[in-house]
């Protein structure tokens, strides 16, 4: 069957958005990464800001605070404001789904869309070296390790992930596709993806 949507989750600093970006133009999809953002924020009201940060890494920092908040899921305000969001990204990333062709980046939109048969679901990883030069080169140095901003950034994914969908972030049986864009660079991964969906009809 013919994909019509691609989700694309990927590790930080792996290039996973600038691969979901160059895919989506060269396929003549519609891309929804900081869009899918801004409907979010017109349906609940929240800052773009918060939802850009919370769409992905609530409810906690670690694993830890995954095993607390299974156990009292509405414990706080902070995590009934993070399920009411989680609501609204499911509504929003469902009808942007409907609306055609498009290329959806992280926000667990391959869990959200697992009933689509239209859906090809992508992970964009690479090994730590590539990823600490890349961030670098991207987001400057901070007072944090290279490495230790990629591991915390990844964790709270793998919090928010696991919390949702009860599944493992990053667990290959998850994913159509898992590229490594260290070793393949950008434009191929591109090309792969976009071979795929063109050869799937």
């Amino acid at each position: 069957m013919k994909k019509k949507i691609i989700t694309v989750s990927r590790q930080f600093g792996s290039g996973g958005r600038t691969i979901a970006k160059a895919l989506a133009e060269k396929l003549g999809y519609a891309y929804y990464d900081s869009a899918l953002v801004e409907e979010v924020a017109k349906e609940t009201g929240f800052d773009p800001s918060y939802i850009a940060d919370a769409g992905e890494y609530a409810p906690g920092k670690s694993i830890l605070s995954y095993a607390f908040s299974s156990a009292a899921p509405h414990a706080s305000g902070k995590l009934i404001a993070t399920d009411y969001l989680w609501s609204a990204q499911c509504r929003v990333i469902l009808e942007l789904a409907e609306k055609g062709n498009c290329v959806i980046v992280g926000r667990c939109a391959d869990y959200i869309l697992r009933d689509r048969e239209d859906c090809l679901n992508v992970f964009i990883h690479a090994p730590t070296p590539y990823k600490a030069k890349r961030i670098v080169e991207l987001y400057g140095v901070t007072d944090k390790s290279p490495e230790k901003r990629l591991e915390e950034k990844d964790t709270r994914r793998k919090v928010n992930y696991k919390y949702f969908t009860g599944r493992e972030w990053g667990l290959t049986e998850n994913y159509h596709i898992s590229l490594d864009s260290g070793v393949l660079g950008e434009e191929k991964c591109v090309e792969i993806i976009a071979d795929v969906v063109n050869k799937l009809d």
